[in-house]
């Protein structure tokens, strides 16, 4: 730690060499002649004497044997515990300690420090010598902790100098020196622990042992030296300017009382110039500057060759040279830095701790390095010098972690926006995240970890989306600011940071005051750096950004105006050949751009497009970036093409169109993007290959909506997609490719759902052959199925996808697990047609899948619009808003009086669908013409984008005999394809489990007495017929009734029930003491079940911002393993729910099975019933019950 003057050991031989500790490691008991054990106790006192005598005067190892020998003889020769057996166990200690010293033999210190234990328990309370023991075992346990580095001897180190101080009275002279060592080691602690508070406790007694020491006293300038340090660390710890203040004067004192042959000089030269580097990294202060290079230099000339050192002064000025790098950025000074870490390697010696420290420093130069010129080489040489570091760090928890693990996370965020590599991204965010926690709060280096941390979450956010990762990257940047003062060198970085966050918030929600802030931080970045600052052009930059989105934004020219002033400033700050140059020119192809668009002024563009040309000259492949550059090159050139009508501009554009959608290292997130503004592009300019231009997106939409996200999270992507799969098979139809266009709009819709069947998909093909890839596939599917956990999701999803890749490359696997084709589709027709309609603005078809046919049947549908849909379902949902229908158990009439509206006529708009999609389907079936009397045939709706909230079963003209849907057919939905194909009936072998849950009460909503007769006609039903099981009151718990589930092939729910409009995977059932949520039933899959019968409200309500991921509980148990579904499209009526739930039983107990159609007939007819009861036109009461699934 630092230097001491007092006469602690025997001075050290260095002559001694491996010769001499090889003739010397004999046992000591062997040391003395044969004569010693003939010797009386007073001639072996007198011979050990004698060589301890000679040994001091001519370091002789020999003698020091005999005196080891001697000391053990003469113990053996008189009683324990007397005045000589102290004196003898002194003796062994300074022996031991002495040969310690020449021959570093750990064994000898070991054997010192327990000879010393030994000598203080025989030595009694009030003995004068218990001073000198108390220092002795403070001194040993120091020089233990100094060669094994372990926080057992600094402890020991600790107590026995507080024991120490406790003995030592007042007035004595030796109490400055005790304070002394009760500092030293309080200082010694806290670099181990980094504990702010032993840091002021050994400043305190440093201090005290200071203000004891009288002026000309020999230790008085290494006390100056000692509480010098300590302010120092003190300042590096909290950075207050005036702890560095103390530390410099108390330092110069030091020197000034010490001439230049003592060899501490250099020592506390070097130490001094390193105090001269912080205050000029802190205050930028070109005095500071020449100061430290001043004293560090005069350090070396004082220094001898070969001595370590000379490490300690290499590396200050490495990081002084560093600090002015960072500063100008003059690359000498670079170089220069380079120069020096790379000498004061050299002279660190092996297993040395400042090894770590010095190769991550040098890592770190290599990183600047990268960034200042941008050769990977330089990035790759960075990571590879910080993970050898880190072998030479101590253990796991040690703060000095904190600072190689910050390091090292730097070069891997760096490394992942250079070739979007994910594992250096979580890398990167793994070390940042150990080095935040290992920092503690109020350190001087917090902010700057918490920023570095802040980064890589918002580099995550970009790439998956997840709002928690921007949530946290923000928090920790607004801690950082409120610990960081507005004259900080740091804080116009933390700014510029914080700016860029309030565009990654604005992009998301599209909140203008988001925007606003980022201008007000970068703003505020910009001003306070200094003109000479070379990173003045980042900040000119990153505010030029900001304007340029504030202007696409708002439109307003003045924002383009200054967007091209800044980026301009900045770009002639870039030098050629700067790592930032293609960034910044990008931005000016973008303020140009935008210009244009608002100006119209030709010049404008084609300057964007020389600017956009540059950068993707400068950019190389495998860049990051280079997806989006293209997609901008793109986006120029059609502008350019639309303006001048030259075809070569429309020949390079679509080849960056191409460009900018091919899947590589750019985030797929961006990659997905450029290809769907592509597409969007294309369907209104069929020039841009709008077939082409589609399949590009549909192909990237399993990498946006990634299997490695949340749930919660790809619901929300999904909502940015823009109706993608409606609008590409819109596209697909009008081309008349109807294979494609059904292939799309199963691939492209529910992609939740689909993920989770693939991952519950059955590998017994795969296990026949590979049972072993089978196996490991089985695991990693489970185990995402089931953990939401992001940590976790990522490197499961790499996984899944590196095992299925595997499993492909295997002869007769190349379409394992592959999205089915429109063959494969065709076979979900097995009970009946199954019509698909696809509706997207002024298109609407329907693709008709008949059983065993192997064409697609198309059916235009020219008279319906989204327009249309839409206003079907605002006066559907007015109709069920006036009649309170909110949940299971509402009262028609007799509730208080409220205002309301009248009730819209529902009437027309289910007549409109009658007429313009129902009819033409029915007619192209040839069912408008069949006989009545018979079995009606079956049909299975799977309607798409706005129509999924629409009761196509009951379409119809309410005004005209048999104009209605349920006069010609019984109608079942499914919300894909997929759902049909994966479903099978349930077999007859056994009688099957029914378990039924009810709730006659839940706190906070109405009662549902009816519950209790609709489970007692279920069980009436099921008597001899199958195996009934029922849950109510307090038994009907969310955890008793999944088991209960795992147990059962059917389950009747009777409850109330929730659509959460926020999250759809917070939708639930409402039972005893909680809920049980959609998204708890979806992470189960269950094997052969049977009917999920939904009697409660809102089951298949489904979500408006996701109309095609039948984001409903309806749904949810479909994915969890039940292949029919009965549900709700809104509430119904207590008094009704036991009637249905009684046909319908009374009518599927009669064969036990469900699965070919049974449950969609039987539904059917109880609705029948209902509707004559009621009346066709009461169509709140009978409308809600549908049936999904086969």
């Amino acid at each position: 730690m630092r230097e001491h003057k007092p006469q602690e050991h025997i001075p050290e031989d260095t002559s001694s060499n491996d010769k001499e500790r090889e003739t010397t490691s004999k046992n000591t008991e062997q040391a003395t002649s044969n004569q010693a054990d003939d010797m009386s106790y007073d001639d072996v006192a007198k011979q050990a004497l004698f060589h301890w005598d000679r040994f001091s005067r001519l370091g002789n190892l020999d003698d020091l044997e005999k005196v080891i020998g001697y000391s053990i003889r003469g113990l053996d020769l008189i009683p324990e515990g007397g005045p000589d057996t102290i004196r003898w166990l002194g003796f062994l200690v300074k022996c031991h300690d002495s040969r310690y010293l020449r021959l570093k033999d750990l064994d000898d210190l070991e054997k010192s420090i327990a000879w010393c234990i030994r000598r203080m328990e025989v030595t009694p309370k009030n003995d004068v010598s218990l001073l000198s023991q108390l220092k002795d075992m403070v001194l040993l346990y120091k020089a233990r902790y100094q060669r094994l580095r372990r926080a057992h001897d600094l402890e020991k180190m600790l107590e026995y100098s507080s024991r120490l101080l406790a003995y030592t009275p007042e007035g004595h002279p030796s109490l400055p020196e005790v304070h002394d060592r009760v500092g030293e080691s309080y200082i010694y602690r806290y670099e181990w622990n980094n504990c702010e508070a032993d840091l002021k406790q050994g400043i305190r007694y440093c201090s005290f042992a200071l203000e004891l020491t009288p002026d000309g006293d020999e230790c008085l300038p290494y006390r100056c030296a000692a509480v010098a340090e300590a302010y120092l660390h003190l300042y590096r710890r909290i950075g207050n300017m005036a702890d560095l203040k103390k530390g410099i004067e108390d330092y110069t004192r030091a020197l000034e009382l010490t001439p230049d042959d003592n060899p501490v000089m250099a020592h506390w030269l070097a130490s001094l110039g390193r105090a001269y580097s912080d205050q000029y990294e802190r205050m930028e202060d070109m005095d500071a500057f020449s100061r430290s290079i001043d004293q560090t230099s005069r350090a070396i000339e004082l220094t001898p060759d070969g001595h370590p050192g000379l490490g300690d002064c290499h590396e200050i000025l490495s990081r002084l040279y560093h600090h002015r790098f960072r500063r100008l950025g003059d690359a000498t000074d670079l170089s220069i830095s380079m120069e020096h870490i790379s000498r004061a390697l050299k002279f660190t010696p092996d297993g040395s701790q400042q090894l770590s420290d010095r190769f991550s420093f040098l890592g770190g130069l290599y990183l600047e390095l990268y960034q200042a010129r941008g050769d990977h080489q330089d990035l790759d040489r960075s990571i590879k010098l910080m993970t050898h570091a880190i072998s030479f760090a101590p253990e796991d928890h040690h703060p000095a972690r904190a600072f190689l693990y910050f390091s090292l996370g730097t070069p891997h965020g760096d490394r992942y926006r250079r070739t979007g590599n994910l594992a250096d991204l979580e890398k990167a965010i793994e070390y940042h995240d150990h080095a935040a926690e290992l920092t503690p709060k109020g350190h001087t280096l917090l902010p700057v970890r918490y920023v570095a941390l802040s980064m890589a979450l918002a580099d995550r956010y970009r790439r998956m989306g997840d709002p928690v990762d921007l949530g946290r990257a923000i928090s920790f940047i607004m801690s950082v600011l409120d610990l960081t003062p507005d004259n900080h060198p740091s804080f116009p970085e933390q700014c510029t940071s914080l700016g860029q966050l309030y565009i990654e918030q604005f992009r998301r929600f599209g909140h203008i005051s988001d925007i606003d802030k980022a201008i007000e931080y970068r703003s505020r970045a910009l001003k306070l750096t200094p003109s000479d600052n070379k990173r003045l052009n980042v900040m000119l930059s990153n505010l030029g950004l900001c304007y340029i989105y504030r202007c696409e934004s708002s439109g307003d020219i003045a924002d383009v105006e200054k967007a091209i002033e800044h980026n301009s400033r900045a770009l002639e700050l870039t030098p050629d050949g700067h790592i930032g140059r293609p960034g910044v020119c990008i931005f000016l192809g973008i303020s140009y751009r935008n210009r244009y668009q608002l100006m119209g002024d030709i010049a404008d563009l084609e300057k964007a497009i020389e600017y956009t040309s540059h950068a993707l000259t400068l950019t190389p492949d495998g860049h990051i970036e280079l997806p989006f550059r293209h997609y901008l090159m793109a986006a120029s050139r059609h502008q350019q093409y639309q303006h001048t009508g030259d075809p070569s501009h429309l020949e390079v554009c679509l080849v960056s169109f191409r460009r900018s959608s091919k899947l590589s290292v750019a985030p797929p997130r961006i990659v997905f993007n450029n290809a769907l503004d592509w597409a969007r592009l294309a369907s209104r300019h069929t020039y841009l290959h709008p077939i082409e231009a589609f399949r590009a997106a549909m192909e990237l939409l399993p990498h946006f909506t990634w299997l490695g996200a949340t749930a919660s999270q790809r619901y929300y992507d999904v909502t940015m997609m823009d109706n993608l799969a409606v609008r590409a098979a819109a596209v697909a139809i009008r081309s008349s490719e109807y294979a494609t266009g059904l292939e799309w709009l199963e691939h492209g819709r529910c992609l939740v759902w689909n993920q989770a069947l693939t991952l519950r998909s059955p590998q017994a093909i795969l296990e026949k052959s590979h049972p072993e890839l089978a196996a490991q596939l089985y695991d990693v599917s489970q185990q995402l199925h089931c953990n939401e956990n992001p940590k976790y999701r990522y490197d499961l999803a790499k996984k899944y996808s590196d095992l299925l890749a595997q499993a492909r490359l295997l002869p007769g696997f190349e379409d394992f697990l592959q999205p089915t084709k429109a063959a494969g589709l065709l076979k979900a027709a097995r009970h009946g047609p199954v019509v698909v309609v696809n509706c997207f603005r002024n298109d609407c078809d329907a693709l008709v899948i008949m059983p065993g046919q192997d064409d697609i049947g198309h059916v235009a549908l020219p008279n319906y619009t989204e327009a249309k849909a839409r206003h079907a379902r605002s006066e559907i949902e007015q109709l069920v808003c006036n009649k309170g229908l909110r949940e299971r158990g509402f009262m028609l009439k007799g509730g208080r009086a409220r205002v309301q509206e009248p009730d819209p006529d529902v009437g027309l708009v289910l007549a409109d669908l009658w007429n313009d999609v129902i009819k033409p389907v029915l007619e192209h079936l040839g069912y408008l013409t069949n006989d009545v009397t018979g079995q009606l045939p079956h049909i299975t709706w799977c309607p798409t984008g706005a129509l999924t909230f629409l009761p196509l079963h009951a379409a119809g003209d309410y005004d005209q005999p048999r104009s209605k849907v349920f006069d010609y057919v019984v109608s079942s939905y499914t919300p894909t394809l997929t759902a049909l194909l994966t479903s099978a009936p349930t077999m007859p072998h056994r009688v099957p489990r029914v378990l039924a849950i009810g709730q006659t009460a839940t706190s906070g909503y109405s009662q549902l007495p009816g519950t209790t007769r609709e489970l007692a006609s279920i069980r009436t039903h099921t008597r001899d017929r199958a195996e009934y099981s029922q849950l109510t009151g307090r038994k009907a718990t969310p955890k008793a009734v999944l088991k209960a589930m795992e147990n059962h092939d059917w389950v009747h729910l009777a409850c109330h029930a929730h659509q959460n409009v926020t999250d759809p995977t917070k939708s639930g059932f409402f039972l005893h003491g909680g809920r049980l949520d959609f998204a708890e039933i979806t992470r189960r899959s269950f094997r052969s079940k049977g009917l999920a019968f939904l009697s409660a409200c809102q089951t298949a309500t489904g979500d408006e911002r996701l109309p095609d991921e039948a984001a409903h509980l309806a749904s949810g148990m479909l994915m969890a393993g039940y292949p029919s579904v009965i549900a709700t499209m809104w509430s119904v009526m207590d008094e009704d729910a036991p009637m249905v739930a009684d046909m319908v039983y009374s009518e599927l107990m009669k064969d036990g099975k469900v699965g070919g159609g049974e449950a969609g007939r039987a539904l059917h007819n109880a609705v029948a019933r209902l509707r004559e009861k009621v009346g066709e036109r009461n169509i709140a009461r009978w409308v809600p019950y549908i049936h999904i699934g086969s």
